[in-house]
């Protein structure tokens, strides 16, 4: 087991409850475009090591810098938010673009996607091949996503990353006090997604030829969930 100081970042699909069917065809194709949206938007973040899949959300780190590089550290993470958001908003037009009449690739349209982000010390852990994250700074960034935020689209940087960064946080910032278990109440500090100006790529009308590879992806991909020769690997969470 080895540890150090680590750049923790959740991107959580919100909606995903009201978007999974329990209509088999549905449920099917949920989950392959819930996957395909979460492998676009991992994508978009190169710098990033992906640490898990937690149902609807992906946890990822990477090391952290020097003690002095906070405005650095904070305009990155922020740069990788809105290149996710971005990645992951135009996945899910294609999605919905694709010409399957069925919920689970017409019903897209009400996901959204937040961050919360945290910088601490962890440790690295190894079990069977898999690279796992402990500590209490893991602990507590997936305790935050447990906020009062007012927003559906957001940033929320705990309050050691806004403090080491604060220069770099575009937009109208605003802060929450969460009661968290375990911790009590924290600080916390977030930013409307939308007022992250960072040049991303140009969203591009999907073509007729790609409406109908998606279509033919999410038929050939859903098949194997649809005769119960795979099993959703998501998890629908509490309300």
């Amino acid at each position: 087991m080895t540890s150090g100081r680590a750049v923790l970042l959740i991107a959580d699909i919100g909606g995903y409850t009201d978007y999974m069917s329990s209509h088999r065809m549905s449920l099917a194709h949920a989950e392959v475009n819930t996957a395909r949206m979460l492998e676009r938007m991992i994508d978009a973040a190169p710098g990033f090591d992906l640490i898990e899949i937690e149902g609807d959300a992906a946890f990822l780190s990477r090391p952290a810098g020097a003690a002095d590089a906070g405005d650095a550290e904070t305009a990155d993470i922020l740069r990788a938010a809105a290149a996710m958001h971005r990645a992951f908003h135009l996945e899910r037009r294609y999605v919905a673009a694709n010409l399957c009449p069925c919920t689970g690739c017409k019903g897209p349209d009400g996901l959204k996607l937040k961050f919360v982000a945290h910088i601490g010390d962890v440790a690295t852990q190894k079990i069977r091949d898999r690279t796992k994250l402990v500590g209490i700074d893991v602990i507590l960034v997936h305790r935050v996503l447990k906020n009062p935020v007012d927003i559906p689209e957001y940033v929320l940087l705990s309050e050691d990353l806004y403090r080491a960064g604060e220069r770099s946080v575009p937009g109208s910032v605003r802060e929450v006090s969460p009661d968290l278990e375990g911790f009590g109440r924290v600080r916390a500090f977030f930013v409307d997604v939308g007022d992250l100006d960072y040049p991303v790529e140009a969203m591009r009308s999907p073509t007729w030829r790609g409406r109908l590879g998606r279509t033919f992806s999410a038929v050939g991909r859903g098949l194997p969930y649809m005769v119960g020769a795979r099993k959703p690997q998501h998890v629908v969470p509490a309300a």
